[in-house]
């Protein structure tokens, strides 16, 4: 096929969704162009470098790794040939006050490390372990499939998941059926955060997040994971795929429910047969459609994730004994996450991630030197919290908790290099309310009730990223990725064979 009769597919955004659904469509032999109104790849998944030390703006760890593994398979490559993976072990240092809990892909090394911390449990860890490998069987090919219509709800999968997924329990309500200790429980509920909610109030199908973390592990990857982006972005283009970078969308453009394609900031117009979103759902919906715009209004009325308050910090010395991942909860944990979800509250007793990568990692900082990266969950800008006046305030308490809770004691002496993220700069770079997490992971707004990857209502457009099912993490945003790709080629009669690593992984659950 010529390249004059190639269907051409024109994608919105260079992050993570947009890149996948880039290198598989122009592997099965369409013309796509990627437009990135940014200067490099990545999204949400960027590099962001302060005074000579690199960071990942967003996503610190890789989990369900497949999943990636999988894209890159079906263009006939592998991840491994680009991107240098590190298994990490321990994961994750968790710790509450004085009590400190590492965690583990080992189940017999995990079994052994809850009974040391919290005595009489590691066989309650054991069943969860096996309950959760049923489960994780069940739902999983659900998230690999569209919802368009209600008539999905009756593929053979979804089916054999209804009781877990329709379950009206918490995340947090069935980690009670293995635990009684409340801070064990928030070993396996924290996860919640990555779709920025409650373990409260996260559906009780998310439990296997946790899961997947304790049975796959998780991943880093060598100068950081932006460089997922830029090894996507490499080999969309060695597939043909054209990628423009610093061209902002100013709309897209259409005929009647079609779209045609989309003009630039510039003036420039490309045409295409189908446009693929990958910007912020909010953003992008109330934004980029013209005549066809979603009301802020309306838009704001749905339920988003929290946001997060971030700190990049270059530091003048290694801090080798500190772990990788650093979770530091609350000393109330339920009150700091009741303070975010009520989107007003900005809490002092707050709980904070911190990655020390450089203990695993030489090439994110200068030789005998840290970045570290601080995140902490708070609230979005629905209600207008004033973050200018008060982020140099909040970033010292952040900063005070870390020296009380980590072996980092001089930690504010040795910074020399910083850089803050409010939720009103995640806002100014186009995601809405500053929820980074996007739309919230609630019964009412997954599955079909979510987004559709073929946006509703239009002919040729499809959506990618945290905003479409199957939801926020990098791994269900390179299954939405796929999953548009699919729809595209369905539309228009393109045969391709797709790659199914994840059947072996989940026979191994």
């Amino acid at each position: 096929m010529s390249a004059d009769t190639k269907k051409h597919v024109l994608i919105v955004g260079a992050g993570p969704g947009g890149l996948t659904a880039g290198m598989l469509l122009a592997h099965r032999g369409f013309r796509v162009t990627i437009v990135e109104k940014a200067g490099s790849v990545g999204g949400r998944n960027a590099a962001l470098d302060v005074d000579g030390f690199s960071f990942d703006l967003g996503p610190t760890f890789l989990h369900q790794k497949f999943c990636l593994d999988e894209i890159f398979a079906e263009v006939g490559g592998s991840s491994q040939d680009h991107l240098e993976f590190v298994n990490l072990s321990p994961m994750t240092r968790l710790s509450w006050g004085d009590t400190a809990l590492h965690t583990y892909s080992d189940t017999a090394k995990m079994s052994g490390e809850i009974e040391r911390v919290f005595p009489g449990s590691g066989r309650a860890f054991k069943r969860y372990m096996s309950d959760h490998a049923v489960k994780f069987r069940k739902i999983y090919p659900c998230l690999q499939h569209p919802y368009q219509t209600l008539g999905s709800f009756l593929r053979p999968s979804l089916l054999r998941a209804l009781p877990y997924v329709l379950s009206t329990r918490s995340v947090h309500d069935v980690l009670g059926d293995y635990f009684e200790d409340e801070r064990l429980k928030l070993a396996f509920t924290f996860q919640a955060k990555y779709l920025g909610m409650s373990p409260w109030h996260c559906p009780a199908l998310f439990s296997i997040l946790s899961f997947t973390e304790y049975r796959y592990g998780v991943y880093h990857v060598q100068g950081g994971l932006n460089r997922i982006s830029h090894a996507m972005a490499r080999e969309f283009e060695k597939l043909g795929g054209e990628l423009r970078l610093q061209s902002p969308v100013k709309q897209l453009l259409f005929s009647g429910r079609d779209l045609t394609g989309a003009e630039l900031e510039n003036g420039e117009r490309l045409t295409a047969d189908a446009v693929v979103v990958n910007a912020d759902y909010g953003h992008a919906a109330t934004r980029l459609f013209g005549q066809h715009n979603i009301s802020e209004e309306k838009m704001r009325s749905r339920n988003f994730s929290c946001s997060t308050f971030m700190l990049y910090l270059g530091v003048d010395k290694l801090y080798e004994d500190e772990p990788h991942h650093h979770v530091i909860f609350a000393d109330d944990y339920r009150r700091n996450v009741e303070d975010i979800q009520s989107e007003r509250r900005v809490s002092d007793d707050m709980s904070v991630y911190v990655r020390n990568s450089c203990v695993t990692d030489p090439h994110v900082a200068p030789a005998g030197k840290s970045g570290l990266y601080v995140l902490v969950p708070t609230i979005n800008t629905r209600h207008g919290f004033d973050w200018e006046n008060h982020k140099e305030e909040y970033a010292d308490k952040v900063l005070r908790r870390i020296e009380q809770r980590s072996g980092m004691k001089d930690l504010r002496s040795r910074i020399i290099a910083q850089r803050i993220l409010t939720p009103d700069d995640w806002q100014s770079s186009s995601v809405f309310m500053g929820a980074t997490f996007n739309l919230a992971h609630t019964l009412g707004q997954m599955l079909y009730l979510r987004p559709h990857n073929r946006y509703q209502g239009f002919n040729n457009c499809y959506l990618v990223g945290g905003g479409t099912h199957p939801g926020s993490g990098l791994p269900t945003i390179y299954e939405s990725g796929r999953i548009s790709a699919n729809l595209i080629c369905e539309q228009f009669g393109i045969r391709y064979q797709a790659v199914d690593l994840a059947s072996d992984y989940l026979r191994d659950a």
